[in-house]
């Protein structure tokens, strides 16, 4: 019997790998977030950044701004930076790798010409392409979040089928909604594998998910910073019904304790969150601050950035001089110069946002004139590529720029993703939006003879009037997000 034969074999592949280099990460953080959280981006970068300095939010204009950052450039030169001029200029014109990520969806369109040949896209084609870029900037949730640490942990094959399900059985306060038995049956793993992957969950960012209660939720907290034998630990243990219903003096009677103590004690839990989770949920209500104003001067319409929440930088003289010098070890130049560059980066990745954003806006009033004039029904049909080649960047470049920002208009503020729109020819040959054919249909109902309601066929058959061939199952998932009923059930029966 011939025995078992084992051999190597050697195996050559070729892959393609896109890595984003951190200051392009950066840069493209910075271009999508809104204005008031982009405040809270530089202030983090400020604490991390010593030679990074905030000027004064009044005073300076940004004109005498890049004079000064023009003429400190000039002066400091090499001595400063320690690079040459080729390579200064190659670092701060990154404007062209933010069309690094289109490369995908290039390639994508190329292969779809060459299997399919040339196909024709209706409205809803457009929207799903829509959809796929308002995907591109989604927030993380929670459920991403937790997994991502999942992956960088030891678990094996059956506690890692386990955390998912465990994952999945999360509510929006990161508490688990099943027991653990029934997880190990809906998962098909042994209830071991189950306790250790929640063990593991335990000890996830944040702290305190996947408990099954508040008690145990503020518990873990406590515990991941040293105080799991605290007085505060004590009173949650076991007097957190007490704690609930504020029955302090019964607390400090209980446990032996001062009333000041307890007050102490109850001051460290409210620091506590009691729905960890929460921070990735969706946030529905979140104050909406416009990054752009359109207003009209005379015959033209103006567009104006808001930067009031954006602090202005600057890299600080006192490191440059102290570098200028020549007093420092190689080790502290290296790293102030270092600091410095990161300084510079940022600063040209908060001008290059800007910048971007107003080439957009200005290109969105331009073929949204209409709109600014008369309003919502004037609205015309606007896709993505179309700002995207009349500005010179890539669409995604586009698709960034514009997430969680907003446009105050005439007619009220509107995120500026409302601009972009698939639409429909009318037989006139104009183009009408999406927006403007739904907000017919809402005026045909509201006009309507509550006895004799029309039905949807009806509604198509007044649109084709309009010169609008829609069809009916568009017309009823219009009429379904506009929150308008059937019409069996807006008959007013007398």
């Amino acid at each position: 019997m011939a025995g078992t034969g084992f051999s190597q074999q050697l195996h050559q592949k070729q892959t393609q790998n896109m890595v984003l280099a951190p200051q392009l990460r950066q840069s493209l953080k910075i271009l999508q977030v809104a204005a008031l959280d982009l405040r809270t981006v530089i202030q983090e970068e400020l604490q991390g950044n010593p030679t990074l300095e905030e000027l004064p939010m009044e005073g300076v204009s940004l004109e005498q701004e890049r004079e000064d950052a023009d003429s400190r450039s000039e002066r400091d030169g090499d001595s400063v930076n320690g690079d040459s001029e080729g390579e200064r200029r190659e670092e701060m014109d990154f404007s062209k790798e933010f069309e690094i990520l289109g490369k995908i969806d290039d390639d994508w369109r190329d292969y779809m010409s060459q299997a399919g040949g040339a196909q024709t896209h209706t409205s809803e084609d457009a929207e799903r392409r829509q959809h796929f870029f308002d995907s591109l900037v989604s927030e993380i949730s929670l459920q991403e979040h937790l997994m991502r640490q999942a992956e960088l942990s030891d678990l094996d094959k059956d506690s890692m089928v386990a955390m998912q399900h465990l994952v999945g059985c999360l509510d929006d306060r990161g508490f688990l909604t099943q027991t653990l038995p029934d997880i190990s049956l809906q998962s098909g793993v042994s209830l071991d594998a189950v306790q250790e992957a929640v063990r593991v969950l335990k000890t996830f960012d944040p702290h305190g998910i996947g408990s099954q209660n508040l008690g145990e939720c503020l518990l873990a907290q406590l515990a991941a910073k040293g105080r799991a034998e605290s007085l505060a630990s004590r009173i949650i243990k076991h007097h957190i019904e007490l704690l609930t219903r504020r029955r302090i003096p019964e607390i400090a009677r209980k446990l032996g304790v001062p009333m000041d103590e307890i007050q102490v004690a109850i001051e460290e839990i409210g620091t506590l969150d009691p729905a960890p989770g929460r921070k990735y949920a969706a946030d529905t209500n979140r104050v909406v601050v416009p990054d752009v104003s359109v207003d009209k001067d005379e015959d033209s319409w103006i567009v104006t950035l808001n930067s009031d929440y954006i602090p202005r930088l600057r890299i600080s003289n006192t490191y440059r001089e102290m570098i200028a010098r020549g007093t420092l070890s190689k080790q502290e130049r290296d790293y102030l110069r270092e600091r410095m560059r990161s300084g510079k980066f940022l600063i040209s990745s908060i001008e290059q946002r800007q910048q971007t954003i107003e080439r957009i806006s200005r290109e969105i009033v331009r073929v949204q004139e209409d709109f600014f004039e008369h309003g919502v029904s004037h609205l015309k049909p606007l896709t993505m590529t179309q700002i995207a080649d009349a500005v010179g960047v890539h669409e995604t470049t586009v698709s960034r720029a514009i997430a969680n920002k907003y446009m105050q208009t005439p007619h009220g503020v509107f995120e500026i993703k409302f601009f972009f729109t698939p639409g429909y020819q009318a037989d006139s040959g104009a183009s009408v939006s999406n927006k403007s054919v739904k907000e017919m249909i809402a005026d045909l109902v509201a006009l309507e003879d509550r006895s004799s309601p029309l039905s949807d066929q009806e509604i198509v058959s007044k649109l084709q009037e309009k010169g609008l061939k829609v069809a009916r199952r568009t017309v009823a998932k219009y009429r379904e997000e506009l929150g308008i009923m059937p019409s069996n059930l807006r008959r007013d029966y007398k």
